[in-house]
């Protein structure tokens, strides 16, 4: 009786499409269907979407944290590595220490990075990197700005500039201004001498929201003492700050940089055609050209027809692909058909800090403490699908 090889599936990434990917093919084929493996650069997975509060230092970021080990199968493998270039041709994925993976599926969710538009200055200058070691290192800066303020008295180190009035900026923003009475009381500073600003490239904060709760959450953050400058580009950060297109400089010790993401580079020295580092994918999720390549999350490019433009890069997408692409190598190994992958897009709930949120849930808006409601029952789910009631009962944010 001659024996055939089982299929290695290969997920990279442990962000939320990746783990769930590796929770849901791990149920639906057994240790005699295929081998998997999963390649992350660290042992732990975190919660992207909690980062503004870790940021601003109202959560601890242990509580994003949660080691891969303890929501993984036990008989899938785990490599922790960094994945540098992907070799759709010949099957294979090479790792910063040099060894190659081969595999016979392969599941891309590797995430983003923050994209500049070209902006001169962000990566030397601004806090960019959406990670858990960006937030905890972000939140020991601000520490460190208002304590070294009351030795020096510059102005521009208690000036804070977001660049981004999307999701990101405005939830962070929410949360630091939040804990400013709290900093300002530990650090002996007067309120009055800190200055919050977000600087939005766009017409309207919160581009393509609800024009009801954009105005709910400016009126809010603009009480709490944001600035916002609407409509006016970055168009250099510096060591000193922000130089906006009109040739204003704002001077800031700290520049956070919140304009939105672009695909993993991995994609774009691995050859896949792509836009921004994220791939067109076919209905069912696969790269086109390569039937055994599946791109979901951050690096995945889905139209929504309806608007003809592209769903955003969400946790709720990411979740969502993760469950259609297990179910499709699921399908693939066992000869059957493959689904095409429909977005439900179930609400949208942005938090302002402390009670405080705004949203869209089906097709009914939320303010305030309804919101805040909401984002941490959304927030506990997340935490349910990647490791059940326990992982909630650990991690899980009280809603009221």
């Amino acid at each position: 009786m001659m024996l055939v090889a089982k299929p290695h599936i290969v997920i990279l990434g442990a962000g939320y499409g990746g783990i769930v990917t590796v929770k849901r093919i791990a149920k639906q084929l057994s240790t005699n269907d295929a081998n998997i493996t999963l390649i992350s650069k660290h042992d732990y997975h975190y919660q992207t979407t909690w980062l503004h509060e870790p940021a601003a230092g109202t959560l601890h970021h242990d509580r994003t944290r949660m080691k891969i080990a303890d929501l993984i199968p036990s008989h899938v493998q785990f490599i922790e590595d960094e994945v540098v270039e992907i070799h759709p041709k010949e099957n294979k994925v090479s790792l910063k220490n040099n060894e190659q993976v081969t595999y016979d599926y392969l599941v891309t969710a590797l995430g983003s990075v923050a994209e500049t538009f070209g902006v001169e200055g962000v990566y030397e200058y601004a806090f960019n990197k959406w990670t858990l070691n960006g937030a905890r290192e972000l939140r020991e800066h601000t520490e460190y700005m208002f304590a070294k303020y009351n030795n020096e008295q510059k102005e521009e180190y208690l000036t804070f500039v977001v660049a981004g009035a999307g999701f990101t900026g405005i939830e962070y923003i929410g949360e630091l201004s939040e804990r400013l009475p709290e900093l300002c009381k530990e650090f002996d500073v007067p309120m009055n001498k800190v200055k919050m600003y977000v600087i939005e490239a766009a017409p309207t904060a919160l581009p393509g929201f609800d024009p009801e709760l954009v105005e709910y959450a400016m009126n809010l953050l603009e009480n709490r003492g944001v600035e916002f400058k609407i409509n006016m580009p970055i168009s250099k950060v510096t060591e000193d700050g922000v130089i906006l297109k009109d040739g204003t400089e704002i001077k800031a010790g700290t520049v956070i940089w919140a304009t939105g993401v672009r695909g993993n580079p991995v994609i774009e020295k691995s050859g896949f055609e792509n836009m921004r580092g994220r791939v067109k994918v076919t209905k069912d999720l696969r790269a086109p050209d390569y039937d055994n390549v599946f791109i979901i999350g951050d690096c995945s490019l889905v139209i929504n027809e309806q608007t003809d433009r592209p769903y955003p890069p969400t946790a709720q997408i990411a979740t969502q692909q993760a469950e259609v692409a297990a179910r499709n190598l699921a399908n693939l190994v066992k000869g059957r058909p493959l689904e095409e992958f429909q977005p439900d897009i179930k609400g949208t709930v942005a938090s302002l800090g402390g009670k405080e949120a705004i949203g869209v849930i089906g097709d009914k808006k939320v303010f305030g403490f309804s919101a805040n409601f909401m984002k941490k029952m959304i927030d506990n789910r997340s935490l349910w699908m990647i490791g059940g009631t326990g992982l909630v009962i650990k991690k899980g944010k009280n809603p009221f």
